[in-house]
């Protein structure tokens, strides 16, 4: 009876347990059905959708009057499906062979067990072709974009280049990354068990965006004629490089900005100097490879010489500390506490009056006249002329200006500072502030960017870079005009003339650091008409040989290129 009793009691244990677990897995199964019936649809979805990105094509960049600087060119990214491939040693064998790449290489990526795996990108569209009529049985071709510029080193600085992922990595192109990149698309496939893709499934697909088109102030005529001056200059002077820079000096649209030796933007990685790559190492050749990259424009300083003169001129009339005929003796030196700081004439110039000093590119009369000025009020007008502030140009990596603290400025700091030695700036920086003080007094901010077009070429944005603040009065701005328009028509600038027109402009060499180098930059910035000025332009030869004045070699440059495009821009002789 016991034993009876006590089965009946082992049966309703077993029972009991049995209901529970079964309850248990109903439950589980009801809450893993209606409950958490989304998380386990889409683990199934991931199992069995294969999804392939569509690049979308990245904006052109256009110029001025409409030409394409940079474009998008067709290419294919070759990848296989590893669960697809039915014949291994031929998929490898045509890869290799079709993509010319080790046999080693391809074997290990097409082996490799994974849902998809990328073999070769940028491949050129007719290669992609090939492959993808040989119909291989696991091996895709999708079409892809890469950058291509149609001018090759045109404005290569400016421009900038893409990387693999076909984002901006310098210039405009990174600068404009957000106008200038699509939106990529999508195809979302459906496969078996084993990752193949079924036929009878319709697949999802999402079509790519373009990128917008970006218009900007640069002309390709100009830039181009301008490039040819400054690789000529450069040849013939032997230089290290030079920067040529035009700009409109009413609004701060920039025509053209040369920086030579250029690079090949569709070949960055490739140096331009003709150094045999395989003797640097990886570091050595990231180091070249920036240094070719940088604008020398807007990533550089140097110390302005001369043309700096037209800003302490400008303070010096604006602070009332001297008059266009005030009288000035240079002896060819002037002596600052116990330094003989001398002029370039080495006789001296003798006694000439304040605008003779700027046609003569005086030293000793910019020394007299900035300690008229004192520090504090050449501080002040430094400030107010913007020169401490970056120029807001819309390029990456604009350089600050390099300037003594205004407690460490003694007389001769002064004296020095006064003719454009002893602090550093950016030579857009210099012609920023020059279109600044000429243009009527109001400070502009340097630019490319003028519009931005959808595909079918209507406006979606205008850029406004506002009207600038005033820095210099309307009659000191006017005067400037004058004295600078004498400075090419009887002064140091007289290689910049161009006859039948009126051009204002101011010389300069300087001397680099460490002074005992002997190398020398010559600069000239000029403007045209001189009364109303409607173009800037300004050269920079970086350690030119022979004679290295700036009033020499590089205002004819200047005056070379005013000739030849000012008719372009429809600007007539007088």
């Amino acid at each position: 009876m016991k034993n009876k009793t006590y089965n009946r009691k082992k049966i309703l244990v077993v029972f009991l347990c049995a209901m529970f677990i079964i309850f248990f897995l109903i439950g589980r199964l009801v809450y893993l059905m209606v409950f958490d019936a989304e998380y386990y649809q889409k683990k199934a979805e991931a199992l069995h959708e294969r999804e392939r990105e569509i690049k979308a094509a990245r904006g052109e960049i256009i110029d001025a009057g409409g030409n394409v600087l940079a474009t998008n060119r067709t290419v294919c990214t070759i990848s296989v499906i590893h669960s697809q491939i039915t014949d291994p040693e031929g998929v490898i064998k045509a890869l290799s062979e079709t993509l010319e790449m080790d046999e080693k290489t391809v074997r290990k990526r097409v082996e490799k067990v994974s849902s998809m795996e990328r073999i070769k990108t940028n491949v050129d569209k007719e290669t992609g072709d090939v492959i993808r009529n040989m119909e291989l049985d696991g091996v895709k071709v999708d079409e892809d974009f890469k950058r291509y510029y149609p001018y090759n080193e045109l404005a290569s600085t400016v421009l900038g280049f893409t990387g693999g992922d076909n984002q901006g990595i310098i210039g405009l192109e990174v600068r404009y990354e957000d106008v200038l990149k699509g939106k990529n698309g999508r195809i979302l496939t459906t496969t078996d068990a084993r990752g193949v893709e079924l036929d009878q499934v319709a697949e999802d697909r999402v079509e790519p965006v373009a990128g917008n088109t970006l218009q900007i102030s640069l002309d390709y005529n100009i830039q181009m004629y301008a490039q040819q001056m400054a690789e000529k200059v450069m040849e013939e002077k032997q230089a290290d490089g030079v920067s040529i820079l035009l700009m409109n000096p009413q609004n701060g649209e920039i025509l053209a900005m040369v920086n030579v030796p250029e690079f090949n933007l569709n070949d960055p990685f490739t140096l331009n100097t003709g150094v045999d790559e395989s003797t640097l190492t990886d570091e050595q050749k990231q180091d070249a490879l920036n240094q070719m990259w940088r604008n020398r424009c807007i990533n550089d300083t140097y110390e302005p010489g001369s043309t700096f003169k037209i800003i302490t001129a400008s303070a010096s009339l604006e602070a009332g500390v001297v008059k266009l005929d005030d009288g000035f003796s240079c002896p060819g030196y002037r002596v600052v506490e116990d330094r003989k700081i001398r002029c370039h004439k080495v006789g001296g110039h003798g006694a000439e009056t304040f605008v003779e000093g700027v046609q003569n590119s005086c030293n000793p009369v910019f020394i007299d006249i900035g300690l008229r000025l004192g520090v504090d009020r050449f501080c002040g007008y430094y400030d107010q002329f913007g020169l401490m502030d970056l120029t807001g140009i819309d390029l990456p990596g604009e350089a600050s200006t390099i300037m003594h603290k205004k407690e460490n400025i003694g007389l001769v700091e002064l004296a020095t500072m006064s003719f454009g030695q002893s602090f550093q700036i950016t030579p857009v920086q210099l012609a920023t502030t020059v279109s600044s003080l000429i243009n009527g007094g109001r400070r502009v901010t340097p630019h490319f960017g003028v519009r931005v077009l959808d595909k079918e070429g209507e406006e979606v944005k205008t850029f406004s870079y506002g009207k600038g603040e005033r820095i210099l009065s309307e009659e000191t701005s006017a005067t400037m005009r004058t004295i600078l328009e004498s400075v090419v028509s009887e002064g140091s600038g007289k290689n910049a003339a161009v006859e039948g027109y009126r051009i204002g402009g101011k010389t300069a060499t300087s001397q680099t650091l460490p002074r005992s180098a002997n190398k020398y930059i010559s600069s000239f910035v000029g403007f045209v008409p001189a009364d109303d000025p409607q173009i800037l332009g300004m050269c920079v030869i970086y350690n030119p040989q022979g004679v290295y004045y700036g009033g020499t070699i590089a205002a004819p440059v200047i005056g070379n290129i005013f000739e030849n495009i000012l008719p372009y821009l429809g600007i007539e002789k007088e």
